[in-house]
C-alpha cells in the first residue's frame, strides 16, 4: 500500500501546521519500524495528547479512534507509542524537537494574532512563522526530532462491540457498559448526572 504524502494528510486535517508535521514524521518513523499501515487492528497507537499530530497518525498508520486501535491518554505529552499485535513489539516515540529561534518581530506578530488581530500583515507573518517551523520539522533527521525506545509493550485490550440499551429518560441509545441505573431504570451518563442534580427521574 502506497504511503500517504504530507499533502494528503493536510487535505484530511484542513490546514498545514507544525503539529501536523510532527505527527507525520512520528508516523513515518513508526511505519519504518512496522512496515505497512494497519488494515485492521494489528497495529495499535497510544497517543498522549489530542493535538493536530493525531490526525496525521490516523491517516498515515491506519490507527483510528472508531476502529478502536487508536487509544487516547490525556496526559498532554508529545509521546506516541505503537504496538504490533499479537507480538507486543513496540516503539515509544517522544518528541524532543526544538523550534527555530524566533525574532522579536515574529514574537510581536504572534502576540497580535493571539489578541485577535487578523490584518493581512499579521496573517502573512503568522503563515511565514508556521512555514519556517514546518520546514524545520520536515528537513530534520529522526534523531533531531525524537527520543525512541523499542521493546515489548503490554497490549491494550482489543476493541469490543457492546449491546445498545435505550435510556429511560431521553430514549437515546447508550452502550451497555456506559449505562447507569437511577431509580431502578437504565439511563445514559448525561441523564444520570441531571437526575443526580434533581433527585429523581421525572
Amino acid at each position: 500500500m502506497k504511503r500517504k504524502t504530507f499533502e494528503e494528510v493536510v487535505e484530511f486535517h484542513g490546514h498545514a501546521c507544525p503539529g501536523l508535521a510532527l505527527g507525520y514524521r512520528v508516523s513515518l518513523l513508526a511505519l519504518k519500524e512496522f512496515g505497512q499501515r494497519a488494515s485492521d487492528e494489528e497495529l495499535v497507537a497510544v497517543v498522549e495528547n489530542n493535538s493536530c499530530a493525531v490526525d496525521a497518525v490516523q491517516v498515515m498508520t491506519g490507527c483510528t479512534f472508531g476502529k478502536g486501535n487508536l487509544i487516547f491518554r490525556d496526559y498532554g505529552k508529545q509521546v506516541y507509542t505503537f504496538i504490533r499485535r499479537p507480538s507486543g513489539s513496540g516503539v515509544r516515540i517522544a518528541v524532543e524537537w526544538t523550534a527555530p529561534r524566533e525574532t522579536e518581530s515574529e514574537k510581536r506578530m504572534w502576540k497580535k494574532y493571539m489578541e485577535g488581530n487578523r490584518s493581512e500583515r499579521v496573517l502573512r507573518a503568522v503563515h511565514d512563522r508556521k512555514a519556517k517551523k514546518i520546514d524545520s520539522i520536515m528537513q530534520a533527521k529522526d534523531r533531531e526530532l525524537f527520543r525512541v525506545v523499542k521493546g515489548r509493550i503490554a497490549l491494550p485490550e482489543e476493541a469490543h462491540i457492546y449491546t445498545s440499551l435505550k435510556c429511560a429518560a431521553c430514549s437515546e441509545k447508550v452502550m451497555e457498559p456506559r449505562a447507569r441505573v437511577k431509580d431502578g431504570k437504565i439511563v445514559c451518563i448525561p441523564c444520570a448526572e441531571k437526575i443526580s442534580g434533581k433527585g429523581n427521574l421525572s
